[in-house]
């Protein structure tokens, strides 16, 4: 069992699945919607064992891992792997694309055949992007992603959908122009030529390039991953995306693809750039306190269910950049402040985590009440628990845990990242 090619089995059972789904016949909707819960429950399932199997005392050691040479020419190569940071975020993947699969039928009826292929498209290039360990890999995932999105938003969104589509794949499109400068950088700098995340980290290649060079390539990595989180003031594209988008593209969204971002700054950015992280990491908590403050003042003046929740994420995201920012102050004096940053990099992901469970969840739950009430008009549910009372508990208790009660997922995360980042 330990030679089975796990990671390759989860991030590839979704594009096995799309591959049926685009031979079945259109008209045949239920063996479709058969082929989206199997294959991805499938990669559910699979990430449970990836869970139980995980070596929790293994710290700082990859695991899990496949090498295979894919271009041994130019030192690009098939390279997997989890550890501590990635291994939640490919299950936390797995289960909300499950649980939107499984919510789908209830909003989308029509184009049900290109909907399914692309959302299990999705799937594969969101878990591809935790488990990558070559930047060549790393960049086909990013971008993989990305194109199921714009479809699912540009198809099957709001009346917006086209304006919102557009926006989110422009911003996003920018980042990656970036982010793929940059990679060519670190790659023409090293000694033996690669690709490798892990060899590039251990190499440092930029620790003798100009300054210049290095805040280049550092901002370059910054803006993919600052648009996709999203940090002031690239956020403008997140609750016109959220808004449009259907609802299960708006769980992929909040639970997924911001955690992208966040996910990249500490498994590149912090490691491969250290010293030159040093040097923007207090601008990251400048814009980190934007975020939180702009983003949940922003919040309460909304009378728009979604829009509520997507400028909450914003707020959410800024505790995940504060407790990263605090990481970021690579040069300290004593253990005490090692130690802070290691509890503010440890609320951050946890954060990363109990967000996408949390607003997944709520995004759900204004998915179930506008497929019967038409609106999401918060000012037009007046007394909503007296009428659905279950529901009405249900949201009542993720609202409390978004909202930070001590005690639930939300609360841990963020207080981690305020108390390491004093």
């Amino acid at each position: 069992m330990e030679q089975l090619p796990l990671l390759s089995l989860i991030v590839w059972l979704p594009v096995v699945g799309m591959v049926f789904i685009i031979l079945t016949p259109k008209g045949q909707v239920q063996t479709i919607r058969f082929w989206a819960h199997l294959f991805s429950g499938a990669s559910f399932v699979l990430s449970l064992y990836l869970w139980f199997g995980f070596g929790y005392a293994m710290q700082g050691v990859m695991q899990f891992e496949e090498t295979y040479d894919w271009v041994p020419l130019l030192g690009i190569r098939y390279h997997l792997g989890v550890d501590g940071l990635s291994m939640p975020l490919v299950v936390l993947t797995a289960l909300l694309t499950f649980a939107s699969v499984v919510y789908s039928p209830t909003a989308i009826h029509h184009r049900e055949k290109e909907y399914y292929a692309l959302f299990l498209l999705l799937e594969t290039g969101m878990i591809g992007v935790f488990v990558a360990l070559d930047f060549v890999l790393f960049y086909v995932f990013w971008e993989v992603s990305l194109v199921p999105m714009y479809f699912l938003i540009g198809i099957w969104g709001g009346p917006k959908r086209e304006y919102a589509a557009i926006k989110f794949f422009l911003y996003t499109l920018l980042g990656s122009v970036a982010m793929l400068l940059s990679i060519l950088v670190c790659y023409f700098n090293s000694s033996p030529r690669t690709f490798d995340m892990i060899e590039l980290i251990q190499q440092q290649p930029l620790a003798r390039a100009p300054l210049i060079v290095q805040a280049l390539v550092w901002l370059g990595f910054y803006l993919a991953f600052a648009i996709k989180v999203p940090v002031f003031p690239f956020h403008t594209w997140l609750p016109d995306a959220h808004v449009e988008a259907p609802t299960a593209g708006s769980v992929i969204l909040a639970g997924i693809l911001l955690k992208m971002g966040t996910y990249g700054l500490v498994r590149v950015s912090l490691p491969l750039l250290p010293e030159t992280s040093d040097v923007f990491w207090g601008m990251m908590a400048v814009l980190a306190l934007i975020n939180i403050i702009y983003g949940s003042l922003v919040a309460m003046a909304q009378d728009d269910l979604k829009k509520l929740v997507a400028y909450s994420s914003i707020g959410h995201m800024g505790f995940v950049m504060l407790g990263i920012a605090a990481a970021a102050n690579y040069i300290v004096d004593g253990e005490t402040l090692r130690n802070a940053k290691v509890v503010a990099l440890n609320g951050a992901t946890w954060t990363m985590v109990a967000h996408g469970l949390m607003t997944g969840a709520m995004f759900l739950l204004v998915g179930v009440i506008y497929e019967r009430a038409h609106h999401r008009d918060i000012d037009r549910f007046g007394g909503l628990w007296a009428q659905m009372p279950v529901y009405g508990s249900i949201f009542s208790f993720f609202a409390m845990a978004e909202l930070g009660l001590p005690g639930l997922a939300g609360f841990w995360g963020e207080f981690f990242a305020v108390l390491g980042s004093f």
